[in-house]
């Protein structure tokens, strides 16, 4: 198994990065810039260059240059404008799905977001074009013939991971820390019996172990 995680360098892929170091899992992190692609590169951290703004073609050959047969997206504009977040979050995230099922890589799994799925949550968030994105990037992710898992983290925090989550449904509220997002999302690339399965959740008392299985 070879993971590459497409936007590595965010606030859950740095993070990513450390848990799958810790558990020895083979990955290369996957970078738009220069700047971070050297910064990661003076800690020894393998890297690809992948620019999900670039035609699917760029994005292909970026892909396949990586030699991953997992991939995980975890790519966002980080508020960067409700432009790029279309670009970015829906048609950059379904390019690299395209393109992986070209390749003939099967397992992809998507960080998406709690509320991605109500639409009565959307107005109240403030950020209703980031839902609309993630909504619809899940519903083409779900109608592909790829081993998906879409992890639907609550509201994210800073906060020092405790290894422990609790599953929500779409209309409650939680937060959960980056941290522990990390470490759902490696649980997940561990255990197939989590394909064609979402995952909604935020702190709790249950070990991620147990939870995600």
């Amino acid at each position: 198994m070879k993971v590459l995680i497409i936007g590595a360098h965010g606030k859950v892929g740095r993070l990513l990065v450390d848990e799958l170091q810790t558990r020895k899992i083979d990955f290369v992190a996957g970078l738009r810039n220069q700047e971070q692609i050297e910064a990661y590169q003076a800690e020894n951290i393998p890297t690809q260059y992948i620019d999900l703004t670039a035609p699917a073609a760029e994005i292909k050959e970026s892909i396949s240059q990586s030699g991953a047969d997992t991939i995980v997206f975890s790519a966002g504009a980080g508020g960067a404008g409700y432009d790029l977040t279309m670009e970015i979050d829906l048609d950059g995230a379904i390019k690299t799905m395209v393109v992986s099922q070209e390749l003939g890589i099967k397992r992809y799994i998507m960080v998406s977001a709690v509320y991605s799925d109500d639409r009565s949550k959307w107005d109240a968030s403030g950020i209703r074009p980031y839902y609309i994105a993630k909504h619809y990037a899940d519903k083409y992710l779900r109608g592909t013939d790829l081993d998906y898992t879409i992890v639907h983290p609550g509201t994210l925090t800073d906060a020092t991971a405790t290894g422990k989550i609790k599953i929500q449904t779409n209309r409650e509220g939680g937060s959960v820390s980056r941290g522990d997002v990390a470490k759902v999302i490696a649980q997940t690339i561990e255990t197939p019996s989590t394909i064609k399965r979402d995952y909604n959740f935020v702190s709790g008392d249950e070990k991620i172990s147990e939870v995600v299985k």
